[in-house]
């Protein structure tokens, strides 16, 4: 008989007492971070975060990695916000081209690795590299200022009521990523591509064996996590004034971070949207909440170096317990 799973137990469960704790020790050490315009503002800079990292779940799921997502973010961004500035192509245009774009590299991605047999790794890298090559032949271009038309772009994520100082910004971005986690987790669970990307993880060879075609599935979950790189895109271009090639290197490793932190099995097999929200959360509010607090960046560094390694840790305890009970 299976034992039923308590949720005390449940690593989603624990990192959100996490989130809480944190919270509770920034708002009584910062009356800063109590502003509501700092919450609003931390919110802003999560968006993208979250969605790279709804996206990676899906390859990390299947024991393999997409390094290329931080990097291709700012690359689709600059290649829209071009086709914006110089060729006067409709803002809306221009954000789905970032969704295309993703796609196509998350397709590259997917074929190189699923049909051809590359190492995620160094197949993710390659095209790491790419995406920031062409990043660095668009050169630095903002998308459209609030003085310009389309400047509607930079509110996207917040439904403004009022004027002046006393309007009122509702963070609709955060109810928008909350629908797309949910949205991703019926697909992860309750969907013919969601079971099969983690029967990828667990045991391919068995799932090759019952006929499926595993390619294909394999390629999906690539193209999957390119279309949120996308998005992501959107999301970064919204909040940042300018976009700069180079900038995307590293951005990767907050959402696979937060992927880890939120139960995804280090080794693939197991995982959770839901789980993947929360744990993005941990890193974003260590990420922007820590100089709140008088601690300096390399903190943040450190600090999510020691989270990563914990996560991993109860990564490991789990399976280990898992293996003593079959």
């Amino acid at each position: 008989m299976t034992k039923k799973k308590s949720i005390i137990t449940d690593q989603r469960f624990i990192v959100l007492l996490v989130i809480i704790a944190l919270v509770v020790i920034y708002m009584i050490f910062s009356p800063e971070f109590r502003q509501y315009s700092s919450i609003l503002s931390m919110l802003d800079f999560s968006y993208y975060d979250i969605l790279m990292a709804i996206g990676v779940t899906f390859p990390l799921i299947t024991a393999g990695v997409d390094l290329s997502i931080g990097t291709g973010m700012v690359c689709y961004a600059l290649v829209a916000g071009r086709l914006v500035r110089d060729y006067n192509c409709p803002v809306l245009v221009a954000m789905l081209i970032c969704v295309l774009f993703g796609a196509i590299v998350g397709l590259a991605n997917g074929t190189l690795i699923g049909v051809m047999g590359l190492p995620p790794f160094l197949a993710t890298l390659c095209t790491c590299m790419i995406t920031r090559g062409i990043s660095s032949m668009v050169m630095a271009t903002p998308w459209p200022t609030n003085k310009q038309p389309g400047g509607w772009f930079h509110s996207i994520f917040k439904l403004t009521f009022g004027t002046g100082r006393n309007a009122l910004k509702l963070p609709v971005g955060f109810l928008v990523c909350v629908a797309l986690v949910l949205l991703m987790e019926f697909v992860l669970n309750h969907t013919k591509f969601g079971r099969y990307t983690i029967a990828i993880g667990s045991n391919k060879e068995a799932l090759m064996l019952s006929g499926v075609n595993v390619k294909i599935y394999h390629v999906m979950a690539y193209v999957v996590c390119g279309i949120f790189a996308g998005l992501a895109a959107i999301a970064y271009a919204a909040v940042v004034p300018t976009v700069q090639p180079g900038t995307g290197a590293g951005l990767e490793l907050d959402a696979i971070g937060g992927v880890f932190v939120g139960g995804v099995s280090a080794t693939g097999g197991y995982g959770s949207v839901i789980g993947t929200l929360v744990g993005v959360f941990v890193i974003v509010l260590l990420k922007t909440g820590l100089p709140y607090v008088g601690l300096q960046a390399n903190w943040q560094q450190i600090i999510t170096g020691i989270v990563l390694i914990g996560a991993v840790m109860i990564d490991v305890a789990k399976r280990r317990r898992m293996a003593k009970e079959q």
